[in-house]
């Protein structure tokens, strides 16, 4: 994850009480520690590194959109070079999946937000090639938008913490601002597209992806892509591309192998 700095929210006013309550991230070492939280994995990608995703659906995960990109050319990484590991922690995972497509939001420019900070619409979501249905992984909901002043968790693996994830339990949403969550939560490289999470009504919902760490008057925040309308385009998008698919397909006589390809 980039180091951004957040020029457009340097006016964010945080205060050190407010800072002072949060926890520190704890290290999910064992399998008590880590049961609720294995639907959350790193991304190994290519030769880039890592990233933090989480599974929404059986066959689905949510990251952010810039770890689809090498950091030094800018060029789009191709899916097959990205494996999910739910749950990985000390060399295993509860469950390895290649990605069988993946499809980043449609107003989502990468130069863009190399170049100015910018985190609007920072997402991506990966289908998996074969649907994760383990008892002990349960993909998580969706929120649309907290409140300011929410207290939330981040769940994410980092630099010199790439072999288990780190639970922060308890920091703050700071502000709402432009598409973005500004909150208190401690991230580092790696920790891109890790999950936020609110609890609502008793259950772990996600409401927002981490996209870059920044500074506001010299004290360390994260910055996240807010889910609700964003996530639901990205989801269309995700059928829209889907669809095109299915159209390229032309079924073939029953004597024949039993489909035709239209080249694209």
């Amino acid at each position: 994850m980039r180091r951004w700095m957040a020029l457009s929210i340097m006016g964010l006013t945080v205060t050190t009480t407010a800072l002072a309550q949060d926890s520190h991230l704890r290290r999910l070492s064992n399998g008590v520690d880590a049961k609720a939280w294995e639907a959350v994995g790193r991304l190994n990608i290519g030769n880039s590194g890592f990233c933090t995703g989480t599974l929404i659906a059986p066959n689905m995960v949510l990251t952010a959109a810039h770890c689809l990109y090498d950091k030094e050319s800018g060029v789009r990484i191709e899916h097959d070079q990205v494996e999910f590991l739910a749950g990985w922690r000390d060399g295993r995972a509860s469950a390895y999946r290649t990605v069988r497509r993946a499809v980043v939001h449609p107003n989502y420019e990468y130069a863009s937000h190399v170049n100015t900070g910018g985190e609007g619409n920072d997402l991506a979501l990966l289908e998996l090639d074969h649907p994760i249905r383990d008892g002990k992984i349960h993909p998580f909901s969706t929120e649309a938008r907290p409140q300011r002043g929410s207290k939330v968790a981040v769940v994410s693996y980092g630099a010199g913490r790439s072999e288990a994830p780190s639970l922060q339990e308890l920091c703050s949403v700071l502000a709402l601002q432009q598409g973005m969550l500004v909150t208190s939560c401690s991230v580092d490289f790696g920790s891109s597209g890790a999950p936020i999470f609110v609890v609502q009504e008793g259950e772990l919902q996600i409401v927002s992806v981490v996209s870059a760490k920044a500074e506001v008057d010299g004290k360390a925040v994260s910055l996240g892509t807010s889910l609700g309308v964003p996530l639901a385009e990205l989801q269309a998008e995700m059928v829209a591309q889907q669809d095109t698919l299915d159209n390229r397909v032309i079924l073939g006589a029953p004597n024949e192998t039993g489909a035709k390809f239209v080249k694209p």
